[in-house]
């Protein structure tokens, strides 16, 4: 970046009120790059990595959860009688003095990423009372008749002061929800009750019980939410809202669905704020990082990524989009539905009803002089013969598919209507996945393991002498994870990249397994052989590689 540029920011900066750090985020500028020069510039430390990292008591019980999220502020430690607080925002010299004014002894500043941030407040202020017990204590018969049926563009779930019980029980759901990491909130009904369970790491917990007569109020607020139609409860329905947290967005998709006992709702939170689509994040080791980065880069050709549903496959997409997205290349993308906004890149919904398929909007794709595509999913041969002549015709393709394995992905295409030659001409890297939860950072301790567990590493080919020091990671479960012994997840991978060899395998129409036998042999690790690496370094347990991996057939 230029002086000029700069100074341009700076004079920005200065007439919007805005600190300079924010203005120069918001061109995009790496914001790890601009918290190092500001760390250097300074003299304050920047915190990369925060596993392990317990926040002072201190700061949890004198800072408010609002104020933490909304200026992206967070006690990493104690210096002697000092509170290491990190912060994403180094200009930000107001909140920086309230927070001294808040806290009981001498408070220092580092930086660290807001995303790194917004995850250890979440962390941090888990065990503090949602008002979710107010909320239910608050319940009566005569606020459940009237319901606000008035929603905000953005409801904010830390503004619950003034609002009506039910809101208030609702957005204290949701809150809880969002700090304890769930992606998915059902409101279940039972004969006697309507049960809230969350879904944390892929598992679904049971939390409050909700008062049977509740129930309706609960479901027509949902459905105000929304934007749905509070009178029709006979059909299912499908809707989406938008909530805030402080200066945090979190988009909600929401789907009703009448049952016996009364209506279903299910809510998938999509936080904005703490993801990350950075492809060093998200479970890849340095090989199979050199290996992806490698194809994402090529010119034209098929890169699919597979496996079932909920398995990370459009974090891994987003993640090659976001590495490959520099503003030289025109990047488009068909969805159903667009899970996450991507800078730069256009992204367009799957709309059944007005005619706009996967087939469809990659047909008008062609026309819009692009470099690189997604397309969703591939589940027909229409979709997939226009993937394939993209590809083809010079552009590179991204895309996904419902297999087990890498290599059955390549027959699955033939089986489809494919000819093998166009596979075989046309696609370069076949990525296979899965998400396994991560072994708690708090109560992970290093062991050596007894007759039962060596039997369970062996299951998943790990012998005893493969292990550092003859040690396995294990976690027995702690107040931070639930007692589950994990929190988090990672993903492992399959990579198979189209060799000569097995392009003429493809050719010749050969099976799965004699695909997946010339595979290993040309050095491809698979799913298993990725986990039990995992679980050799202690990210993972054996137990989790088991769950998600078939036997390996070869």
């Amino acid at each position: 970046m230029g002086e000029v540029e700069l100074r341009k920011l700076r004079d920005q900066a200065a007439a919007s009120g805005q600190s300079f750090d924010r203005v120069l985020l918001t061109r995009g500028v790496d914001e790890a790059g601009v918290l190092r020069a500001f760390a250097a510039d300074l003299d304050m430390e920047f915190f990369t990595e925060f596993q392990g990292v317990q926040v002072p008591k201190t700061f949890v019980e004198h800072v408010p959860l609002s104020f933490a999220r909304a200026h992206d502020m967070v006690g990493v430690a104690m210096d002697g009688q000092d509170l290491v607080v990190a912060c994403a925002h180094p200009l930000d010299i107001h909140p920086q003095d309230d927070l001294i004014a808040m806290v009981p002894c001498g408070v220092r500043f580092a930086l660290a990423r807001r995303a790194d941030i917004t995850e250890l407040v979440n962390r941090a202020f888990r065990h503090r009372a949602d008002g979710v017990d107010d909320a239910l204590d608050d319940l009566e018969d005569t606020d459940i008749a009237g319901l606000a049926a008035e929603i905000e563009e953005s409801e904010d779930l830390l503004d619950v002061a003034n609002k009506a019980p039910i809101i208030k029980l609702v957005n204290s759901v949701l809150f809880q929800a969002l700090k304890l990491r769930a992606s998915d909130v059902h409101f279940q009904p039972y004969t006697d009750r309507m049960q809230v369970r969350f879904r944390i790491d892929g598992i679904l917990y049971d939390m409050e019980a909700i008062p049977k007569n509740a129930q309706e109020a609960i479901t027509s607020r949902i459905k105000v939410m929304g934007r749905m139609d509070i009178a029709e409860r006979r059909l299912p329905q499908d809707g989406r809202a938008s909530i805030r947290i402080g200066d945090g967005e979190v988009d909600v998709r929401i789907s009703v669905v009448p049952t016996a006992e009364g209506e279903r709702c299910v809510l998938r939170l999509l936080d904005k704020t703490a993801r990350s689509y950075d492809l060093e994040h998200i479970g890849l080791d340095s090989e199979n990082l050199k290996t992806l980065r490698h194809y994402i880069n090529f010119p034209h050709g098929i890169v699919l990524v597979t496996g079932p549903t909920g398995s990370g496959k459009t974090t891994t997409l987003y993640g090659g989009l976001t590495e490959i997205s520099t503003g030289e290349k025109n990047i488009l993308t068909i969805e159903d539905p667009v899970e996450y906004q991507l800078d730069g890149i256009s992204q367009v919904q799957v709309n059944a009803k007005k005619g706009l398929s996967f087939a469809a909007g990659l047909r008008s794709f062609l026309r819009q002089d692009p470099d690189v595509m997604m397309v969703g999913e591939i589940r027909d041969l229409e979709t997939a013969e226009i993937a394939i002549r993209a590809a083809i015709t010079g552009h590179l393709v991204f895309s996904t598919v419902h297999t087990n394995d890498a290599p059955s992905t390549v027959t699955r295409l033939i089986d489809l209507g494919l000819e093998p030659y166009l596979v075989s001409s046309s696609l370069v890297l076949v990525i296979a996945q899965r998400l396994v939860r991560t072994l708690c950072p708090t109560c992970r301790t290093w062991k050596e393991p007894n007759e039962q567990e060596t039997a369970t590493l062996r299951a998943v080919g790990i012998e005893r002498e493969m292990l550092k020091e003859g040690q396995f990671a294990h976690s027995p479960g702690c107040e931070d994870c639930f007692h589950s012994g994990y929190q988090g997840r990672t993903a492992i991978y399959e990579l198979l990249p189209m060799t000569e060899t097995l392009r003429e395998l493809v050719m010749n129409n050969v099976s799965a397994a004699e695909l997946k036998r010339a595979a290993i042999q040309s050095g491809m690790r698979t799913l298993r052989q990725d986990g039990m690496q995992k679980v050799i370094r202690g990210e993972t347990s054996p137990e989790e590689v088991m769950r998600v991996t078939q036997l390996d057939l070869i």
